[in-house]
């Protein structure tokens, strides 16, 4: 697939927190950005307050400067990938909640973007309810954005695939992945985001691990030693929709 082919194309993430994106597809949106994807990433919130602990450990921290050091490190993250618009909704965290208006606010984002796909996080997540709650909110906006009575005169969305990205502690989630995406050719653009996230550095070699463990599933599942294709780092998908093909 040639960079013109899919020059209009675009991908949306519905990241609950700052830092999700990076951990999670980060490699999906370097890759597809190399390709010619806009990709936006919005973030609900900095997750100044339940994920940022090595912050408030600092003396005399506060919520704004916490907000401050989380919002710089999403950005340096995502120019790292590749990101066309990075937009923070700066909604709060631990919990999140949003109103009907900020729902409405991100349907106008759907609108707008016009995806090809769309991704956020797992279905069910007891460790993390604003991350599962962050995909009941990608459901639902998708729904809204669908529907031609909803704002009349705009353009209504499709029908684009949501892809649930790997959650942390997978085997507690329910989460099983039906696509594994070779992220290799861009790993060093994968790697230099995820160091972006100073706050959470204790995660650096944990994701990294999650990459080449997904590398293995991939190759496995290309055929392995049978013929299948090398990959060093991957990340794991799940779909929520049927995908409709002519042939198999």
């Amino acid at each position: 697939m040639t960079k013109d082919n899919v020059a209009a194309k675009t991908a949306l993430v519905i990241s609950a927190h700052a830092a999700d994106f990076v951990w999670r597809c980060g490699g999906a949106i370097a890759l597809h950005a190399a390709m010619g994807y806009r990709v936006t990433v919005v973030c609900l919130s900095f997750g100044e307050r339940g994920e940022s602990a090595k912050l408030w450990k600092q003396p005399g921290m506060t919520l704004d400067r916490v907000k401050a050091a989380r919002r710089a490190e999403a950005e340096k993250a995502a120019a790292a990938l590749g990101v066309h618009d990075l937009i923070s909704f700066d909604l709060g965290d631990y919990p999140l909640r949003l109103t009907d208006e900020d729902k409405y606010r991100l349907v106008d984002v759907i609108r707008d973007v016009q995806p090809a796909f769309m991704m956020s996080h797992s279905q069910y997540d007891p460790y993390n309810t604003d991350h599962m709650y962050a995909t009941q909110v990608a459901l639902e906006t998708r729904m809204i954005a669908q529907a031609w009575g909803h704002n009349p005169g705009q353009k209504v969305l499709g029908a684009p695939q949501l892809y649930l990205f790997e959650p942390h502690q997978t085997e507690q989630m329910g989460w099983k992945p039906d696509v594994f995406l070779d992220i290799t050719s861009v790993w060093d653009r994968k790697r230099a985001a995820i160091e972006c996230m100073e706050g959470q550095e204790h995660l650096w070699e944990f994701y990294t691990r999650v990459a080449e463990n997904r590398a293995n599933h991939f190759m496995r599942n290309s055929g392995g030693q049978s013929g299948g294709r090398a990959a060093k780092y991957a990340e794991g998908f799940q779909s929520v929709f049927p995908r409709t093909v002519d042939e198999l």
